[in-house]
C-alpha cells in the first residue's frame, strides 16, 4: 500500500467513525517502525495508561521493512493481551463503536483492533430487588463483561460456555448465551441462536425488553411474562447448572432465565437459604397468596352482590355501612388508585417520599371513607391485595393476575357465577396458551409431564448432586 492510498483508507476511516463531527471520537498520527500509522479511539474508552505504554513501544521500534502482515506484527511488538488482526472494515469500525482501539500502518493489510477499553459503570453491590437475609450481596452491572466475570467467579467448570453474539440491528447490541455444555438443551440452543440472528428491530434501546418483543410470539392480548428476569448472580448460577439456559444482554443489569415455564415464577432465592423444610413452608404460603391475590376480592364481591342469598353464616361479609359508588365501581377505582401510587412513588423524590406517603394514605383512608367514596369492606381487602402483591418477585406475573382480577370483577358484575365460571375459564385458557421464548411449553413440566421435575418445583428439596 503506498502513502497516497494509506492517505486515503485514513481519510474513509475519519468519515466512517465521525473524526472531526463527534467531539469524542479520537484520531491520532503515529509513526512507528518508520512508518505512518494511524490510531482510532473512542474517549473515555481506553485506559490511558495501558495505550500510553504500547504506544511507547512502538515509538522505539526498528523499521519494519521486513513485515506486511499484521498478524506478525501482533505476535511481536503488541504487548497487549487482547488484540488481533482485522481486515473487514465494518468490523474494524463495530469495534471502535465497541470501545476497541483500532491501529492502521502503511503497508500492512487491515489493521489492528485492541481491547484495552475501560467502560464507565456503577459498583457491583445488591439490586433493589430480591433482596436475602443471608447469601451474596453483589448483582449484575450494565457491563456485559463484568456480569461473565461474576458468573465465571462461581462457576470454575471447563464445561461452561460464555457465548457471545453480535446482534444484526444499527447498535450491534453484544448478548451472551451461558450454558453448561452436556446439561443444556442442544435444541433450544439451536432454536435461541436462530431467533436471535434473525431478529428484526431497527435497535435494541431497551435492552432485554427490547429483545424478547422482537423475539417473542406475538401475543398482545395475553397478559403472563414469556421471560424471566434476575439481577442476582447466584440466581444466574444455580439455573445455569440446573440445565437452563441465561442470557446476558450488554448495558443492562437484568438476566434472562430460559426457559420460562409458570410454576418457575414460584421460585424465590431465599427459599434456598433457608433449611429445606421453611423454604417449602415459604413456597406453600407464596402459593396460597397468589391464588388469594387472584381471587378473594372476585369472590367477596360475589357473595355480597345479592346479600339476600347469602347463608346466615357469612352474613359478617356484607356491607355494613351506608354507600353511595357502586361496589364494582369502588373495587375498580382503587385498583387504579394504587397503581398511580405506584407510579408516582418511583417518580417521588426521596426528599418527598414521607409527604407522599402521607397525601396517599389521607387520599384512601378517612376522607375517602367520611366522603363515602369508599366503604371500610372495600380498603381492607384492596389493601390486602396490594401489600400481598409484593410477594410476588415477578412485577410482570403480578401485573398479569392484577388483569385477570379485574376481568373476573367485570365478568362477575355481568353475569354473577356464570360470570365467575367464565372468568376462571378464561384465566386457564390464557396460561394453557401463552407461547414462552424457547422450550418445552408454559405449562411445563405438566405437560407434557415430567414427575422428577415437578417434584422439584412444588417442594424445597436438601441439595444433592442431581439438584444444584
Amino acid at each position: 500500500m503506498t502513502t497516497k492510498d494509506f492517505r486515503e483508507k485514513a481519510a474513509a476511516l475519519d468519515g466512517l467513525l465521525g473524526v472531526g463531527q463527534c467531539f469524542d471520537m479520537t484520531a491520532r498520527d503515529l509513526t512507528i517502525g518508520g512508518r505512518a500509522a494511524r490510531l482510532w479511539v473512542v474517549n473515555g474508552y481506553a485506559q490511558e495508561d495501558i495505550l500510553e505504554r504500547v504506544i511507547a513501544g512502538w515509538q522505539s521500534l526498528p523499521p519494519l521493512d521486513e513485515l506486511s502482515d499484521p498478524e506478525q506484527f501482533c505476535r511481536r511488538y503488541v504487548s497487549a493481551c487482547d488484540a488481533q488482526p482485522v481486515t473487514d472494515r465494518h468490523d474494524a469500525i463495530m469495534g471502535v463503536f465497541a470501545g476497541k482501539t483500532l491501529v492502521v500502518i502503511d503497508g500492512f493489510t487491515g489493521g489492528l483492533l485492541l481491547d484495552v477499553k475501560h467502560f464507565p459503570t456503577r459498583s457491583v453491590e445488591e439490586p433493589d430487588t430480591s433482596r436475602v437475609l443471608r447469601g451474596s450481596h453483589d448483582g449484575f452491572v450494565e457491563n456485559l463483561m463484568q456480569n461473565a466475570a461474576l458468573l465465571r467467579r462461581r462457576i470454575r467448570d471447563p464445561h461452561l460456555r460464555l457465548e457471545r453474539i453480535q446482534l444484526p440491528e444499527r447498535s450491534a447490541t453484544d448478548v451472551a448465551l451461558c450454558y453448561m455444555e452436556g446439561e443444556a438443551d442442544e435444541e433450544l440452543l439451536r432454536e435461541l441462536r436462530e431467533k436471535l440472528a434473525h431478529l428484526q428491530a431497527g435497535s435494541i434501546a431497551m435492552s432485554q425488553e427490547s429483545i424478547v418483543e422482537a423475539i417473542a410470539p406475538r401475543q398482545f392480548w395475553n397478559p403472563f411474562p414469556t421471560v424471566r428476569y434476575t439481577e442476582r448472580p447466584d440466581v444466574a448460577t444455580a439455573c445455569i447448572m440446573e440445565g437452563d439456559v441465561v442470557m446476558l444482554v450488554d448495558n443492562s443489569p437484568a438476566a434472562l432465565l430460559l426457559p420460562t415455564t409458570l410454576l418457575r415464577f414460584n421460585e424465590e432465592i431465599n427459599d434456598y437459604y433457608f433449611p429445606p423444610l421453611i423454604g417449602t413452608y415459604l413456597q406453600v404460603i407464596r402459593t396460597l397468596v397468589l391464588l388469594l391475590t387472584m381471587f378473594i376480592t372476585p369472590l367477596w364481591y360475589l357473595l355480597v352482590k345479592n346479600p339476600d342469598t347469602l347463608h346466615e353464616s357469612l352474613h359478617f361479609l356484607l356491607v355494613q355501612d351506608e354507600y353511595y359508588v357502586p361496589l364494582i365501581i369502588q373495587l375498580l377505582l382503587v385498583e387504579l388508585i394504587i397503581d398511580v401510587l405506584k407510579i408516582a412513588s418511583l417518580n417521588t423524590p426521596d426528599v418527598l417520599s414521607n409527604s407522599f406517603s402521607m397525601l396517599g394514605a389521607l387520599i384512601l383512608g378517612d376522607f375517602a371513607v367520611q366522603a363515602r367514596w369508599l366503604v371500610p369492606e372495600v380498603l381492607v381487602y384492596m389493601a390486602f391485595v396490594a401489600v400481598a402483591n409484593y410477594a410476588q418477585h415477578s412485577y410482570e406475573m403480578g401485573y398479569a393476575t392484577k388483569l385477570c382480577r379485574m376481568a373476573l370483577l367485570v365478568l362477575i358484575w355481568l353475569w354473577d357465577w356464570w360470570g365467575f365460571a367464565a372468568g376462571v375459564v378464561l384465566t386457564l385458557v390464557l396460561i394453557a396458551t401463552t407461547k414462552p421464548l424457547v422450550g418445552k411449553g408454559y405449562l411445563y413440566p405438566l405437560i407434557p409431564f415430567d414427575r422428577r421435575k415437578l417434584l422439584r418445583l412444588l417442594y424445597r428439596r436438601p441439595i444433592n448432586r442431581h439438584n444444584s
